[in-house]
């Protein structure tokens, strides 16, 4: 899953190589940390969390086949 997060994300911003994506977990929950370059925060996020909602939506649908709880945060 967080492959996945990390190729969406790497299509949105302006510097891919700046993409990471951190494992952790946290009240049995998989916490999903997206790291971008600090001009591409606005472009994950999108106008009014659109973009952010959408990423978050695609990898809560791939983690069903795997029953776990998966959270994605966006951080710098």
């Amino acid at each position: 899953m967080d492959e996945l997060l990390a190729e969406l994300a790497r299509r949105l911003v302006d510097e891919p190589d700046a993409v990471r994506v951190e494992q952790a977990e946290e009240d049995g929950a998989l916490v999903l940390r997206l790291h971008v370059a600090p001009d591409d925060v606005g472009k994950v996020i999108g106008r009014g969390g659109r973009i952010a909602r959408a990423l978050r939506t695609v990898v809560r649908a791939a983690a069903t086949r795997s029953d776990r709880r998966v959270l994605v945060e966006i951080a710098e």
